[in-house]
């Protein structure tokens, strides 16, 4: 079904949306939930604006307004598109999506329980997956790196004027080589592995294992 982004920061959907998330995963607690929740539609809501860009150099609007969700019944987000082109300027690109995660962090932060500040370094996180995903398919991760830097510049300056905005700049995107491969290097936990459905399974790139059985685990998954 599709839903407008607005929903994020909608506090009765977003209690209906953990205890979705509690079918998928398990009791856990609210925080584990709204974390991998939103590690989930961080990833998808910034796609809209951040891919168009990467190809063409002219974003889509990442605001809630303009984004419309692809969600199935249990709740996975599938997809999102935006219906508004906002245009080639990364400053103006760097403030529509500070307003937008901003609002969608606030709301989960008071939602679940969660850090503000851990919300905030998983849609960074996303943003940098997202820039270099879409590097990738043009032969230019070089360039979706920089892009990187560039966006989030401006982003930090925005979100300055951001009332109440805990997010100051920092962390920023990090990146490292695995083989020859770039990836990002994540500062965010998703969680995942305190459900109890998914118990002890942490993400092949997760931030909290040591950096030998990271880059083991990575090696094994992208080769040499």
């Amino acid at each position: 079904m599709e839903l407008s982004a607005t929903v994020l920061t909608d506090p009765a959907w977003l209690a209906d949306d953990l205890r979705r998330a509690r079918r998928l995963h398990g009791p856990a607690d609210p925080v584990v939930l709204g974390t991998i929740r939103w590690y989930s539609v961080s990833s998808v809501l910034v796609a809209p604006a951040l891919e168009p860009w990467v190809h063409t150099g002219v974003a889509r609007d990442p605001s809630l307004d303009a984004v419309t969700l692809d969600v199935t019944d249990d709740g996975r987000f599938l997809d999102a598109y935006s219906s508004r082109t906002l245009g080639t300027d990364p400053g103006d690109l760097g403030a529509a999506l500070v307003r937008a995660v901003d609002g969608a962090v606030t709301a989960f932060s008071q939602t679940s329980g969660a850090s503000a500040r851990a919300l905030w370094a998983v849609a960074v996180d996303s943003i940098a997956n997202r820039l270099l995903w879409t590097g990738s398919t043009t032969g230019d991760t070089h360039g979706a790196r920089r892009m990187a830097d560039e966006l989030v510049e401006h982003m930090a300056r925005a979100a300055r004027d951001v009332p109440g905005c805990v997010w100051n700049g920092s962390p920023r995107p990090r990146f490292t080589t695995v083989g020859e491969r770039p990836v990002v290097r994540r500062s965010s936990c998703c969680l995942i592995y305190e459900a109890p459905t998914t118990l002890g399974a942490k993400c092949v790139s997760c931030p909290r294992q040591s950096p030998a059985d990271r880059e083991r685990r990575l090696r094994t998954l992208l080769g040499p």
